[in-house]
């Protein structure tokens, strides 16, 4: 399956647009677009980043003893399982969705009995099974790509591109002031210094990964996307054999248009207007030390004279 299969993962470090460019693909006829962040991650991943970054966001790990039914349950999808399985307490239970995580389980192990167990196999299963339970998505008859979206997870962009090698990743950078200046209007935000480390190690991680598959790693800056998704996303649809379709001018939810991004993400407005707003809610002080602290890529992603 995993020479056949197509996904488009999307990756980001938080606030910097994922969500948001994940709301514009949204409604691409030629798409299978996720409906939350695909958390597709395990309690197996343990390596030198795990301190850093959440486990859930992270390229699965599966024991090697374990049956399709324990892969599945292992594999957190937290936004997706919430929805699902306990809709009242869900911030997406606004939206309707119908899908049974138990016949979605029944329907992975199916995928899973004629492909086998491995990595590669388990993902495809999972995105093929989401869409073959979720009843009342809106299917063109035209999708051939399954898209999903998982902050930090360039991290791990090299090991989807080997092990899938029909897959494509979209990694997306947001200048690093509005990104913090979102991030601090979480409940328990992280701290400056401990943001930027998080933003810079995606940075790293793209731009390595770009110099290795560079015909399938493909980096957007979330301005560009604001400012003209249908021409930005239109770019990355076109080198994967898709269209660039008109859907890509509006952001949506299972193809209905949203009035705005959030509860996908902080950002609620999409425009260059209201990003640069954002930036300029930082003091004088944590401006400097953002600048600081990201220096070396603010060039490189023409930041430098941003703010």
């Amino acid at each position: 399956m995993p020479n056949d299969f197509r996904l488009l993962m999307l990756g980001a470090m938080y606030e910097n647009g994922g969500n948001t460019t994940h709301r514009f693909l949204d409604g691409h006829p030629q798409m299978f677009v996720y409906p939350f962040e695909s958390q597709i991650g395990t309690h197996m991943v343990q390596d030198s980043l795990s301190s850093t970054f959440p486990v859930k966001y992270r390229w699965p790990v599966f024991n090697l003893d374990a049956t399709p039914f324990q892969d599945y349950k292992a594999i957190i999808d937290e936004e997706g399982k919430i929805r699902s399985r306990t809709p009242n307490v869900s911030k997406f239970r606004h939206k309707p969705f119908d899908m049974n995580d138990d016949e979605r389980c029944d329907i992975y192990q199916q995928y899973i009995a004629r492909t086998g167990r491995s990595r590669p196999n388990n993902v495809a299963a999972f995105f093929q099974a989401t869409f073959d339970a979720w009843k009342d998505y809106k299917k063109t008859g035209e999708q051939v790509v399954h898209v999903g979206y998982s902050p930090i997870l360039v991290v791990d962009a090299d090991k989807i591109l080997t092990e899938m090698p029909q897959a494509h990743f979209l990694h997306v950078v947001r200048n690093p002031w509005s990104a913090y200046a979102d991030t601090r209007k979480r409940p328990v935000p992280l701290a400056l210094q401990n943001y930027m480390l998080g933003w810079t190690l995606n940075q790293y991680h793209a731009l390595l990964f770009k110099e290795k598959f560079p015909d399938r790693l493909h980096i957007v800056r979330a301005e560009d996307v604001m400012a003209n998704p249908q021409q930005t996303l239109g770019a990355v649809c076109e080198k994967m054999g898709l269209e660039a379709a008109d859907s890509l001018k509006t952001p949506t939810w299972n193809a209905e248009p949203l009035e705005e991004i959030y509860p996908w993400g902080t950002i609620r407005k999409a425009s260059p207007e209201a990003n640069k707003a954002t930036a300029q809610e930082l003091s004088k002080a944590e401006q400097d030390e953002i600048r600081a602290r990201t220096w070396q890529y603010l060039e490189t992603f023409d930041y430098k004279s941003f703010l």
